[in-house]
């Protein structure tokens, strides 16, 4: 079982437990590893859609919440990789954001797979060239072995 980075959409699925798919999957994947692991990426955009929503009473729960949850940085080897990507996908006319190649480059450089529910998105920095394994929690039951 390979260990995952929760893209932010799956993250938020796993803490409101809506999704059976994503719980099922979530406590399995969290029983094998005894944690989560997230972006500071995946933080940033959630306190903003908290922030967004007036909900800021939310953000310090959200925050207490992350104690043991596994939280990776942006470095200089993937703010390069992800630099590379978002020109990569400008020259060709496929942007997709900024928060999403930098948490694909986190991905890449720590050589974990990439549960997300956006996989168009991610599947266009697979068809550059870059070795971004994806899984989908939403709709794969294996998926916490990376085989979406």
């Amino acid at each position: 079982m390979n260990r995952i980075l929760l893209d932010t959409d799956i993250f938020s699925e796993v803490l409101k437990k809506r999704d059976q798919q994503v719980a099922v999957t979530a406590r399995q994947y969290y029983s094998r590893f005894g944690q989560y692991t997230i972006s500071i990426i995946t933080v940033l955009e959630i306190v903003k859609g908290l922030h967004k929503m007036k909900r800021k009473e939310k953000i310090q729960d959200f925050l207490t919440n992350l104690a043991g949850t596994e939280m990776l940085t942006l470095t200089e080897k993937s703010a390069e990789l992800a630099g590379r990507m978002f020109a990569d996908l400008e020259s060709k006319g496929q942007t997709i954001g900024r928060a999403d190649p930098i948490i694909a480059a986190i991905a890449v450089e720590h050589q974990l797979v990439l549960a997300t529910g956006n996989e168009r998105h991610y599947r266009r920095i697979q068809d550059a060239g870059y070795d971004l394994q994806l899984t989908n929690w939403r709709t794969a039951p294996s998926s916490i072995n990376g085989n979406s």
